[in-house]
């Protein structure tokens, strides 16, 4: 028998050649096979390259916004707010004239290892910018660095020369300038910003949040005010060659401040060049004795009271001793006084014993009540405090009474001032508008005693120490104060700081208008006195016309049964308003037909001598 095998199976065989790596299929499958393994492995080699550069791109932009030099340009942040910002927003007047804006500049910086002659950059940076000095610009171009500023803020003729240079490495970055377009006009009110447009002073500082988030900030200052007032002091200064001088012109019924200058003063378009003496605000900062102004505020106190009144007699015959001190008049009557005599001719002898009358604990609340004892509320950082007796004894409440032993600003002056003729409501002051219910007020004295406290304030324009200040038909009010300025071991006699605070009309006050010299000197007009009656007083008449020409106020507005006065203006658009724009209008008689107001015009630079620290005892008026 024949047996046959049977012929075995070829799959164990090829499972082996497949395991040895042999290959089959027909060639255009292999080919196939081979073309898509080389792109998966090109794809994985692409996706490896583009991630280092992604990673190596986002480490580089994590240097450069968070690691490299402050100083290197990058896109601005809010100082405080954090987002992106792209312009500082307007400060503009109650009108909305321009006070303060931003306008687009370039600046020049350099990367100095990119250059090849650091000698030959810094004379050809140089030539195109004379103001710079060679060897500060060859010290910058240290070629260790990577970025240094050249210029900052640069006008189109100097970036059209630089660029022209062609150097390698020297380029440009957009920036923000801030600019003020009035000039050295409410300088001390706008303050001024840094070359990366941060607030540094006035208005830029306190309202710098506001302002970098694209806020327009609407004041309350009337530029064309401003700009008399301020001619105004500059006059007054140059003629009682005075080392400074200051004036506020404040709206009695809501606080808000219409005009406020300093001098000497400074341009806050020239940053770099401000002295400190210019930068010091004699308004808010400057802390005085105020003399014999201070006796509207201890004679409101007392007729507050009620234990007295207009016809209340205190005995002035003779100088009073106290301890070591003696009080004098300066212009003594040598006889009993009623209130309104003791007002008229500014009896220190009579105030004195009045305090006393009342008490130290009365006198002290008063003061504290209408704020005299400490800083004022006000859109300003540079307010200063006051400076008062911390033991108040008998002697510190009789010289207190007429303006001696204690020390505030003109701005408190004013404030208070303004409080007593309003019909006794207290206001802080406000730079920027007010409507009728933003701020209520505090009520400090009784109407009966604001209206008493009119009448001696009028009395003393018509005939007591305030006759300079009169205007026919407008009913001006006020009240004169000279105080010598303290030296080492007492007063310094012909060093006076000579002040007069006047309101009017003064049968419904609508304006206070402080006007302080700081040591005016005699003159043949004056006959040799530089006394706040001789030298103040006359610049208040000024201010006065000036703010009657410009509102168009007529003296037959005086009489009863017309309607306030309420000073012009023209809101700007709600939304980017601080607060509501306070109500436009003009009183006339007969009418409320609004008068064309006086043009804003450009007015001169102003400058003055440095003020003088301290603060001085009354003389008496």
């Amino acid at each position: 028998m024949k047996f046959w095998r049977k012929k075995a199976s070829s799959e164990p065989a090829a499972a082996a050649n497949a395991a040895a790596g042999a290959r089959y299929g027909s060639p255009q499958d292999r080919l196939k096979g081979d073309v898509q393994e080389t792109a998966r492995q090109r794809l994985v080699v692409a996706s490896a390259i583009f991630a280092v550069v992604f990673a190596a791109v986002g480490l580089r932009m994590g240097y450069v916004s968070l690691l490299r030099d402050g100083a290197e340009p990058t896109q601005r942040v809010a100082a405080r707010g954090g987002s992106i910002q792209s312009e500082r927003a307007d400060i503009v007047d109650r009108n909305g004239a321009v006070l303060a804006t931003s306008v687009p500049v370039v600046s020049a910086f350099v990367n100095p290892r990119l250059l090849i002659d650091q000698q030959d950059a810094a004379r050809k940076i140089v030539g195109a910018l004379p103001d710079l000095k060679y060897q500060d610009v060859l010290e910058k171009l240290d070629p260790e660095k990577t970025f240094v500023w050249i210029k900052r803020g640069l006008s189109p003729r100097e970036h059209n020369l630089v660029n022209r240079l062609g150097i390698p490495g020297l380029e440009f970055q957009a920036e923000e300038r801030r600019i003020y377009p009035q000039g050295t006009a409410a300088a001390h009110i706008l303050g001024y910003t840094s070359v990366d447009n941060v607030g540094l002073a006035g208005v830029e500082r306190f309202f710098d949040q506001q302002l970098q988030s694209g806020e327009t900030i609407q004041l309350a200052l009337d530029l064309r005010l401003q700009r008399m007032i301020e001619r105004e002091m500059v006059r007054a200064v140059q003629k009682f060659s005075a080392i400074g001088a200051t004036a506020i012109v404040m709206d009695a019924t809501n606080g808000e401040i219409l005009a406020m200058a300093s001098l000497p003063t400074y341009d806050p378009n020239s940053a770099k060049t401000i002295t400190n003496e210019a930068l010091f605000n004699r308004a808010t900062l400057g802390v005085y004795e105020q003399g014999s102004t201070f006796k509207i505020f201890n004679t409101a106190m007392a007729l507050d009271t009620g234990r007295v009144n207009l016809a209340t007699v205190y005995d002035a015959t003779s100088p009073i001793r106290i301890d070591r001190f003696t009080i004098n008049d300066d212009h003594p009557q040598r006889r009993p006084l009623n209130v309104s005599e003791l007002f008229k001719f500014s009896s220190n002898i009579a105030s004195a014993k009045m305090a006393v009358d009342m008490g130290i604990e009365t006198q002290r609340a008063f003061f504290d009540k209408i704020g005299f004892l400490k800083p004022l509320r006000s859109q300003l950082t540079e307010l200063a405090a006051p400076l008062y007796p911390r033991q108040w004894k008998t002697i510190n409440a009789m010289t207190i009474a007429f303006g001696h032993g204690i020390s505030v600003t003109p701005l408190h002056l004013a404030t208070g001032s303004a409080a007593v003729v309003n019909g006794g409501m207290l206001y802080s002051p406000s730079l920027v508008k007010r409507n009728a219910g933003s701020e209520p007020g505090r009520r400090i004295i009784q109407t009966k005693t604001s209206t008493q406290m009119r009448q001696l304030l009028r009395l003393n324009v018509v005939d007591g120490t305030g006759k300079k200040a009169d205007v026919p038909g407008y009913e001006v009010g006020g009240k004169t104060g000279t105080a010598e300025k303290p030296s080492r071991g007492g007063y310094r006699q012909k060093a006076l700081i000579s002040s007069f605070v006047g309101m009017f009309p003064m049968n419904d006050p609508k304006f206070v208008v402080l006007v302080s010299l700081d040591e005016p000197k005699g003159i043949a007009e004056t006959g040799g006195y530089a006394t706040a009656g001789m030298v103040a007083a006359p610049s208040v008449k000024v201010i006065v016309e000036n703010i009657v020409s410009l509102y168009g106020i007529l003296p037959s507005d005086q009489k009863e049964g017309l309607s306030p006065i309420e000073i012009a203006s023209m809101p700007i658009p709600s939304a980017s308003l601080p607060q509501p724009p306070t109500p436009v209008g003009l009183r006339h008689r007969g009418s409320q037909e609004q008068r064309k107001a006086l043009p804003v015009r450009p007015g001169p630079n102003q400058t003055a001598a440095a003020p003088a620290a301290g603060a001085g005892r009354v003389a008496a008026e």
